[in-house]
């Protein structure tokens, strides 16, 4: 009898649905275990990545209005076969945009070792994400980080008393005939964090918490964004400006404030934007695009929750985390943003891996652990206290991961942005960790390959239905 019980059981687990390794899953029946290719997630992780485009021209003919090619930083930067390396150099930039991003968003943390005050999400070379765009008349294409919670738009200008190098020519104001200096008395001068005023011009200045910063004049400029021009866009033209920023010119903000690059479209784009972030080693190119079309039919849509004091960012309503096609035991109330402007849920692009506060962090990766004791452990690595030896494997078993969002959708990850490799050797590591404070952000490790949508008009956020 015992026997035949048995028998039964692993007849039944053997035939329980795997899903995909490139999929993301949205719907009511969810899989208890996946299938992980280990050695093809490997071969993956160590195929060069694709060139960016050529710095001096932009393409008109193939790109669609709206819609620009997005490169993630190793296209840019380059590719080192270290795995190691290139896991250490982007922990390191992590660890300083999450630092930066608990002194905006969580008032009641206090830490020395962080250092002072910044203005916006982005610290010096953590960016991760990057697109080519069109500035002046004509258009000099400039490549620039994007970043979801920044709300200003800015390009290194000549004459320049101090720049940082970058790919592309340094913009020249001179060269554009739609280049007009935004005065004092402006509106939008009013509209800008920290504005100054210097011969009758408005200035601006934006300061990271490792040092760098870029300070500059405020001006009305006409962008490019593929075949679309868009005239009249409040830019900063960075004079003196100090950081790494990968060759980047400047920085496209996307945050949610009306000096973002998304908030000065207005009416012209709906407030909406999709984006899919290129899975690490696909070979292939994600995409930003923006405007009401972009929005897909079939997306599994979230509640934006807005956080009075920190416009820019986007902030979702998460409720839960599952694990093997369970709910975790965690309080809702962990991931709530207060009246405060404490703890909620942030979605990052400038942020690689995910962090959860530490009690829910340990119920979730526990609750993982628990489930994946058929597999060897390895030694911690990094910020990563879970990991395992999958030298040898060619495919492994591994149980689900889920978001659980406020109102009912459940986001279960595909397999790959979940375990990532960290070595040469077949180490593969559970990609969170705990935050220090209250705060929850959901890193782009994550969100790679899903399509991601932003309806800032009505609210809301969506998952898929499309992959990249």
């Amino acid at each position: 009898m015992v026997l035949l019980l048995l028998r039964s059981i692993l007849l039944l687990l053997l035939h329980l649905p795997c899903l995909p390794l490139t999929t993301a899953s949205f719907n009511l029946s969810f899989p208890i275990f996946q299938q992980f290719h280990v050695r093809q997630s490997l071969l993956d992780a160590a195929r060069p990545s694709r060139s960016p485009p050529s710095p001096t021209t932009l393409d008109h003919t193939r790109s669609q209005a709206w819609k620009l090619t997005l490169l993630h930083r190793d296209a840019v930067s380059g590719h080192s076969n270290d795995r190691r390396s290139r896991l250490n150099s982007r922990i390191q930039r992590d660890s300083a945009r999450v630092a930066s991003l608990l002194r905006r968003l969580s008032p009641s943390f206090h830490s020395d070792a962080f250092g002072s005050d910044v203005v916006s999400g982005m610290d010096q070379g953590s960016g991760e994400y990057f697109v080519t765009i069109g500035v002046g008349s004509p258009p000099k294409s400039q490549l620039v980080v994007i970043d979801s919670g920044s709300d200003i738009i800015w390009v290194q200008c000549q004459p320049c008393s101090e720049c940082y190098r970058q790919s592309d020519p340094v913009f020249n104001p001179a060269d554009s005939a739609s280049f007009s200096g935004v005065p004092c008395t402006s509106s939008v001068c009013d509209r800008l964090e920290n504005a100054g005023c210097h011969e009758g011009r408005c200035r601006y200045e934006v300061s990271y918490g490792d040092g760098s910063y870029t300070k500059g004049t405020l001006a009305l400029e006409t962008l490019t964004i593929g075949r679309t021009l868009i005239r009249n866009v409040a830019i900063g033209c960075g004079h003196k400006n100090q950081g790494m920023f990968v060759g980047a010119a400047g920085l496209l903000g996307l945050g949610g404030g009306t000096m973002s690059f998304v908030g000065q479209l207005g009416g012209q784009t709906g407030g909406a934007f999709s984006y899919c972030l290129a899975s690490r080693g696909s070979g292939s190119s994600g995409s930003l695009q923006f405007g009401r079309e972009a929005m897909p039919a079939g997306a599994a849509w979230v509640p934006l929750t807005r956080n009075p004091q920190a416009l820019s960012f986007y902030y979702v309503g998460l409720s839960g985390l599952g694990v093997g096609g369970q709910r975790v035991p965690i309080s809702e109330d962990i991931f709530r943003l207060t009246e405060f402007g404490d703890g909620g849920v942030v979605m990052d692009t400038g942020t690689a891996v995910t962090r959860f506060p530490t009690a829910a962090y340990n119920a979730f990766r526990d609750a993982f652990v628990s489930q994946t004791t058929n597999l060897p452990r390895s030694s911690a690595v990094s910020i990563f206290d879970t990991c395992y030896d999958l030298n040898g494997f060619v495919t492994v078993r591994v149980p689900t991961v889920s978001f659980y969002f406020s109102g009912g959708p459940i986001l279960t990850l595909p397999a790959r942005n979940f375990l990532i490799p960290v070595d040469n050797e077949g180490t593969f590591c559970f990609a969170f960790a705990a935050s220090p404070s209250g705060l929850s952000i959901i890193g782009n490790i994550q969100q790679e390959g899903i399509q991601i949508s932003v309806d800032g008009a009505n609210g809301f956020v969506g998952f898929g239905p499309n992959v990249c």
